[in-house]
């Protein structure tokens, strides 16, 4: 099914813009999620065989999931259920309904599978956002696997007013969705990583659970994303920050402001342009920012890792670095919609050929620190 996706469907799709396709997959995908005919025929051609996982108090079908940015309007939240995915994370939500940066603002670069974009977190509010996702709930069509939804903060939102910007969306969409994940790392919004900062992201981090403790009705974990671009020591702080306020872990990484080098024209004049890249040329910071964390936690950090994950061998190598679970955004684009599959089936025959006993028993194995509690996760 991959091969026939790179052949056939790839080059035909990669003839159009890339958000102008990706806005006409969403639809459709939107379509066939109130279908209950689509929803089972795409289960049976694209379903995952259960490999469970328990981390951050949630149970998972399978440790591969949908990365934000994929979904950001609630379209086809049941179909990424029946594509495979064991979650899937919604987003990035803002407080206030925004469009995002100027288009073109995605760009693809095929030879190396990378994409850069700077999207500038478009999308349609926290209060619309919520409306979508109730819709979802009241039909009955709420996905069995963990939803979780990404925050951000909206452009027209000062700096030092974050916090509550955050908070206003956090407690508008805290009821319909199952783990919120702190986006502080995008490239896109400008002076937004600057948020990263120790004391800007403690605000951040004690407003949304001052927000939670008026909400009531029990907390609902909490992570936040990180940029690859930081120094271990910036990464250290946040891992600090993490543990300190009692969140469920760490999402690594975000996309990259770095290129790699080359020697060809085109692909030097899609590089130079601004925006975050994701797909294969991010694999291995990604890895590396996962195998420090996930060392310096000494395992106590649950990790999602995403960057550069086309195959089983690249979730695996995320996996024995340390995160708990991986997500795929890019090597869908590239790979087709059985990526999620291919990735649990390499992933379950990997377990067997190397002795674990399940997927906890590998986490963070090749990491050269302590796995025992990564699987299991913590609680917030």
């Amino acid at each position: 099914m991959s091969w026939s996706y790179r052949r056939l469907i790839r080059p035909l799709l990669f003839l159009q813009d890339s958000e102008a396709i990706h806005n006409r997959t969403l639809r459709a995908l939107g379509a066939a999620s109130r279908a209950g005919l689509a929803r089972g025929i795409a289960r049976q051609l694209y379903g995952s065989q259960r490999l469970p996982t328990k981390v951050f108090g949630l149970e998972f079908p399978n440790p591969v999931g949908l990365a934000a940015g994929m979904d950001k309007l609630a379209e086809a939240v049941p179909i990424w259920e029946a594509l495979g995915f064991g979650f899937s994370e919604l987003g990035g939500i803002t407080r206030h309904a925004q469009p995002g940066n100027e288009t073109p603002r995605m760009f693809r670069i095929i030879p190396d599978e990378a994409l850069i974009n700077r999207m500038g977190f478009n999308n349609p509010g926290a209060e619309t956002f919520a409306t979508a996702l109730k819709a979802w709930h009241d039909r009955g069509l709420w996905p069995r696997h963990p939803v979780g939804v990404n925050l951000g903060k909206s452009k027209i939102t000062p700096l030092d007013q974050a916090a509550a910007d955050y908070a206003h969306t956090f407690r508008a969409l805290h009821g319909l969705a199952d783990f919120f994940v702190v986006n502080v790392s995008s490239p896109n919004t400008p002076n937004l990583r600057k948020l990263q900062d120790r004391a800007a992201l403690d605000e951040i981090l004690a407003a949304l659970k001052q927000a939670e403790a008026g909400i009531g009705g029990g907390a609902k974990p909490l992570l936040v994303k990180v940029a690859p671009d930081l120094t271990f020591d910036a990464l250290d702080e946040i891992l600090d920050l993490v543990q300190s306020r009692g969140l469920a872990g760490i999402v690594a990484t975000n996309t990259t402001i770095t290129r790699p080098t080359s020697t060809d024209a085109a692909r030097l004049r899609l590089y130079s342009e601004a925006g975050g890249m994701s797909g294969r040329p991010l694999k291995a910071r990604s890895t590396e920012v996962i195998r420090h964390l996930h060392r310096q936690s000494r395992g106590r950090v649950p990790i999602i890792g995403v960057g550069g994950i086309f195959d089983a061998d690249d979730a695996w190598e995320k996996i024995t670095a340390g995160a708990s679970l991986i997500q795929v955004y890019t090597g869908m684009v590239y790979e087709g919609p059985s990526i999620t599959s291919g990735i649990v089936h390499g992933l379950a025959a990997r377990l067997a050929r190397e002795g674990h006993r399940d997927l906890a028993s590998a986490v963070g194995s090749e990491s050269g620190g302590s796995s025992s509690l990564a699987g299991a996760g913590r609680g917030t």
